[in-house]
């Protein structure tokens, strides 16, 4: 019989932290080559920046709908099936990607893109919170977080090194290759008990059905906002940003991204450790959150800065929002195992696909304020969202995993 791991690095952590990895490469290669990418299918300055919003939505929406396909089938048909399903899908797109012609082509290529992409964290946060002892479970975790997000910093370099198209035909051969070492991965002995039996699995609406569910489900969602508030806008437009300061010097937003992401690894891994210390889930939490809050403070505070100011406050945002990890293992942590991936899958893709209503409600508060008044309202109502549902969120630290919901 399987038994849960006491080690909190083994070959399943491995192998989802190298799936993350190349999942985050793929995910954020897009607003690390948006400019770049864009600008040579012959949009101007203007256009960059709407079409850039576009396709950021669109790719979020497929995160969206892939989290429910994967989620379910994660729970249907095994963990396993969606490691390997996911990146295939994700691979392929990425290599279509290198071929696009106009913005259309490229949002409908990031759409699938997306769905593919929906199904990597998910998946392999829930494999390994089955495989690993509670005690140990937050520390694994973190570490498939804190890898796998130092795939934005490869991104990074490799869009220094080569043209944009190249960058997405690395994406997908990184994928097709991780495909060859997922082979060693087994399926998690309390699926695998639960598959055996009549107990109803993978079933989306059950979280509709009971309002206490729901309401776990509602606030597992809402405590992750303002991860995609950060990332999607202000790290995303931080050159936006960067002119209303009245930075003098040119802001990349790739190299926001960079310093962001690589402060985030570090942070995903960290919280762990903290989380494990206070044997708590929420009290690391509010200390990330207490870190977003002065750090989104100090960004709308640079008023005639510089583009290094810029680049260390993205940097201080991302280890503010380097609770990803702790953010998915709680989703997980709170339902059965015959839901537990549809709600680790679905979860982190939910605040995605809430990125395209940040940025609607920001494009719409630019109708009555200035473009960075129209932030600070953002990220008021996010932050104040986000709090209250960590609040009533029930702790999760060292609970069981084998039960199901019924």
């Amino acid at each position: 019989m399987q038994k849960s791991s006491t080690s909190i690095f083994n070959i399943a952590v491995m192998v989802a932290a190298l799936g993350y990895f190349v999942d985050i490469y793929d995910l954020l290669l897009f607003q690390i080559v948006r400019v770049e990418s864009l600008t040579s299918l012959g949009l101007n300055a203007a256009q960059v920046k709407s079409e850039g919003e576009f396709i950021i939505s669109i790719q979020m929406i497929g995160l969206l709908i892939g989290g429910i396909i994967w989620g379910i089938m994660g729970d249907k048909k095994g963990r396993l099936s969606v490691l390997f399903g996911s990146i295939i899908l994700y691979s392929i797109a990425n290599i279509v990607n290198g071929f696009v012609q106009t913005p259309n082509q490229y949002a409908m290529v990031r759409f699938f893109a997306g769905i593919g992409l929906a199904g990597e964290l998910g998946a392999g946060i829930t494999l390994v919170s089955e495989l690993v002892n509670k005690e140990k479970r937050g520390l694994s975790t973190s570490l498939v977080a804190g890898i796998g997000l130092t795939g934005a910093v490869l991104a990074y370099f490799i869009s220094l090194h080569f043209h944009w198209r190249t960058c997405y035909f690395i994406g997908g051969g990184l994928g097709f290759c991780l495909l060859l070492l997922r082979i060693t991965v087994f399926e998690s002995n309390m699926f695998s008990k639960l598959k055996e039996s009549n107990i109803t699995r993978g079933n989306f609406f059950m979280f509709f059905r009971n309002k206490q569910r729901l309401k776990k489900y509602i606030l597992a969602i809402l405590i992750g906002l303002p991860t995609w508030y950060v990332i999607g806008i202000l790290v995303a437009f931080s050159n936006n940003f960067g002119e209303q300061f009245g930075v003098t010097e040119k802001v990349l937003p790739k190299k926001a991204t960079l310093f962001a992401y690589s402060a985030i690894a570090i942070a995903d891994v960290l919280i762990g450790f903290v989380s494990h210390w206070l044997k708590s889930r929420k009290k690391a939490l509010y200390i990330f959150y207490f870190i977003t809050v002065v750090s989104i403070a100090l960004y709308f505070m640079q008023a005639g800065g510089s583009a290094n100011t810029m680049y260390l406050i993205c940097a201080a945002l991302g280890f503010g929002t380097g609770f990803w990890a702790i953010f998915v293992t709680m989703a997980a942590e709170q339902f059965g195992t015959n839901l537990r991936a549809t709600a680790a899958t679905t979860v982190p893709n939910m605040v995605r696909g809430a990125l395209p209503l940040m940025l609607l409600l920001f494009n719409g508060f630019q109708k009555i304020t200035s473009y960075t008044n129209a932030a600070i309202f953002v990220g008021i109502i996010v932050m104040i969202i986000s709090i209250a549902a960590a609040y009533f969120t029930e702790e999760t630290f060292g609970k069981d995993l084998n039960f199901v919901e019924k």
